[in-house]
């Protein structure tokens, strides 16, 4: 957000994207920057996840925006999309704003027709050195604040005869106000009912509003999430139906407002009673050898987000908590202040390489400011995994697969000052369980950077797959408990392992006492043997 900030300062028209809890991250920014407004256009694509399809919580980005004051436009379907999104570049610049374009999980994930036009070429805009405007301090501020409220009068003024705001009268017994994904479910559930549909959503275009209501019989505003267009209508005394019975938890559909409206019942065929896919950790992940390892030291993990979330589930089931990108340390940090050394010693704060570089610097060197004692183990697996396999500043490659240097976490640590750094390969079970006794129970802090690549990686190479010696099998199903997903148990009790998703990690191998699990290796530009 600060570097499209910059871009846009400099006066080039800069996007940034990024999903709710993101612009939670965004937000100090993106409020500075509403009062200070742009020189080329600047646009923020927000993606809200009603229904918490991935996300920690259903937040709805709109709230933040009116906090913020900036305008909000929310498309309903894929031509929308891009046409709104190319105006919001326009009322940017027009209104001297950032502008957010919402999207929902739906949205983002549905298709239609789309009608390209020919690329516009806009040009730069010259930068003009503007202290007033550009440096918030209070003084600066304080006038910039008349304007912002200003800027949103006049736009919700203008909004009124945006074409993107249109009223689609047919029986005016029933008049929806809507947006985004929902103005779908309104179209199918209620074809013959009036619509104003709103493109823009902040700020709301008052006369616009106000001229629908009076024309239909029964009001209603359908929105998913918060009640943010309700609220602003019922505060202008306008009668309305809304949240009273639409719910504000997840997404809506056609069959829930003819419910709603209509008093139909709901028709919708149940899913399929079909077995449950429970999230796991994949094949050959060094996620799960350094898991299984905590398990059976019995410690706790600090947690923090992307895959090694799943190391809450079973069968491993380590992590105890977690809020956000780079708050394990935070959090590890914290329960050392409230509870002394000796707490923490069954304790280590988790996090990735990624999500390390993303936000745990800043914890980490916290924690050494503070004198604090504790364990960080860095699973440094090489990309950023949960999320999409994106390169990080520590691989040695940009976004785009270009060389760039890369940052030596190892060096990283040991420049702020932590004595006790060590590097060990996530699947040296052995020494990992060393480190982790001794670390522990230190007296000091100190940071474990487990290595070894995701499976998933490109140019990842498996060492082979792992075999089972039934005959030598006892049945005791240590090899079942870090819950390989290659591995399955027979009718007989004994293990099987399925080769054609063994990574040949030996996670199971190691904790097979009777050395019935072996390694087969891996044929030089082939397959296992």
């Amino acid at each position: 957000m600060e570097v499209a900030i910059g871009a846009s300062i400099a006066g080039v028209r800069a996007m940034a994207s990024m999903k709710l809890v993101g612009v939670n991250v965004a937000s100090d920014p993106l409020y500075s920057i509403a009062y200070a407004g742009v020189n080329g256009g600047l646009v923020l694509v927000a993606a809200d996840d009603p229904g918490i399809y991935s996300s920690q919580n259903e937040q709805d980005t709109r709230m933040v925006a009116r906090a913020a004051m900036v305008p909000v436009l929310e498309p309903s379907d894929s031509e929308e999309a891009r046409v709104f999104t190319k105006l919001a570049f326009t009322y940017s610049e027009q209104y001297d704003t950032p502008v957010i374009v919402r999207t929902t999980t739906r949205l983002s994930h549905s298709q239609g027709i789309v009608h390209p036009e020919k690329r516009e070429k806009v040009p730069d805009k010259p930068y003009v050195r503007n202290i007033e405007k550009n440096v918030l301090m209070p003084a600066n501020a304080q006038k910039r604040h008349i304007f912002v409220e200003q800027r949103l009068k006049t736009m919700a003024e203008d909004a009124c005869h945006f074409p993107i705001n249109r009223i689609e009268y047919r029986d005016k017994k029933i008049g929806v106000i809507t947006s985004g994904i929902p103005y779908q479910y309104v179209r199918e559930a209620l074809p013959n009912a009036s619509v104003l549909k709103l493109g823009l959503i902040h700020p709301l275009p008052r006369k616009l509003i106000t001229e629908f209501a009076a024309q239909v019989e029964t009001l209603y505003v359908v929105e998913e999430l918060e009640p943010v267009i309700e609220e602003q209508i019922r505060a202008w005394g306008i009668p309305m139906i809304g949240k009273e019975i639409f719910t504000v938890q997840g997404e809506y559909s056609a069959a829930m407002l003819r419910h709603a409206i209509l008093h139909e019942p709901i028709t919708e065929k149940k899913p399929a009673d079909i077995p449950q896919r429970p999230p796991i950790l994949c094949p050959g992940c060094p996620h799960r050898s350094i898991f299984s390892v905590m398990k059976k030291l019995k410690l706790h993990g600090a947690g923090d987000i992307t895959c090694y979330i799943l190391g809450a589930v079973a069968p491993l089931g380590v992590m105890d908590f977690n809020v956000c990108m780079g708050t394990s340390i935070s959090m590890l940090h914290g329960m050392e202040k409230a509870k002394g050394k000796e707490f923490v010693q069954d304790w280590v704060a988790m996090i990735g390489d990624s999500t390390f570089l993303h936000t745990g610097i800043n914890s980490l060197m916290n924690m050494v400011y503070n004198k604090s004692t504790g364990t960080v183990v860095i699973l440094y697996n090489s990309t950023t995994g949960m999320t999409g396999h994106q390169d990080h500043a520590a691989t040695g490659k940009t976004l785009q697969g270009e060389p760039t240097y890369a940052i030596n976490i190892y060096q990283l640590c040991r420049a702020m000052g932590i004595e006790h750094v060590y590097e060990v390969d996530a699947f040296d079970t052995e020494a990992l369980t060393t480190l982790l006794q001794r670390e522990t129970k230190r007296d000091a802090l100190s940071v474990i950077l487990t290595k070894s690549p995701c499976a998933l990686l490109k140019e990842f190479v498996p060492k082979g797959t792992c075999m089972v010696y039934e005959s030598l099998c006892k049945k005791c199903g240590q090899c079942l408990t870090p819950g390989c997903p290659a591995m399955s148990k027979q009718e007989n009790g004994i293990p099987k392992i399925d080769s054609s998703m063994c990574n040949g990690c030996e996670v199971c191998a190691k904790r097979c006492k009777w050395d019935a699990i072996t390694l087969i290796p891996r044929k030089k530009g082939g397959n296992a043997s």
